[in-house]
């Protein structure tokens, strides 16, 4: 496995070796401790979940406040997203700034969204399969989202018509009045 660097300090694209010949494929979708060593994330990844969504769905912005505060290792084992990570730590350079890749089956590519960050995505295929690994459980009194659409960050969302939204995602609050970290 190979880390990319994205425009995002700490965000992550994760390639990893693919081995393939006339019967298929083979490849190591996640190692501990090359994870570790490439993402310099010590926490171990405690749950895995696993959505699927049609085309035009949009999910998030999603996060966790501290001390549930995740981290997450997006994949797409069918299908294809655009998939979004926003620095959300004050603090931060690069606050309210994001970074946007194509996460699919056939590129195997994998996105590591670190605690500070949120994360949203949506489905540019018929339908896609997304698993995610996550550093702490769910919690939701931790749980948190922002606008999709937020204008002071300016998502550039590949989308053909207005996405569908879950109703906690569309009351969501803008970046100035969440609370985050």
């Amino acid at each position: 496995m190979q880390a990319i660097p994205t425009t995002l300090p700490d965000v992550l694209m994760l390639e990893p070796r693919v081995f393939g010949d006339e019967r298929g494929f083979f490849m190591e979708s996640f190692h501990a401790a090359r994870f570790a060593e490439l993402s310099g994330c010590s926490e171990p990844m405690v749950q895995d979940n696993h959505s699927r969504s049609v085309r035009g769905v949009l999910r998030g912005l999603h996060y966790q406040l501290p001390p549930m505060a995740q981290g997450k290792l997006v994949r797409v084992v069918s299908g294809e997203i655009y998939d979004v990570a926003v620095d959300i730590r004050r603090g931060s350079k690069t606050f309210g700034q994001w970074v946007g890749v194509t996460l699919s089956a056939e590129n195997r590519r994998q996105l590591w969204v670190p605690p500070g960050f949120a994360h949203g995505f949506c489905v540019t295929s018929d339908t896609a399969d997304v698993i995610y690994k996550v550093t702490a459980y769910y919690s939701p009194e931790h749980d948190r989202g922002i606008r999709w659409n937020d204008p002071a960050i300016g998502i550039a969302w590949p989308l053909e018509t207005a996405p569908q939204l879950s109703p906690k995602d569309e009351k969501a609050p803008l970046l100035h009045d969440a609370e985050v970290f």
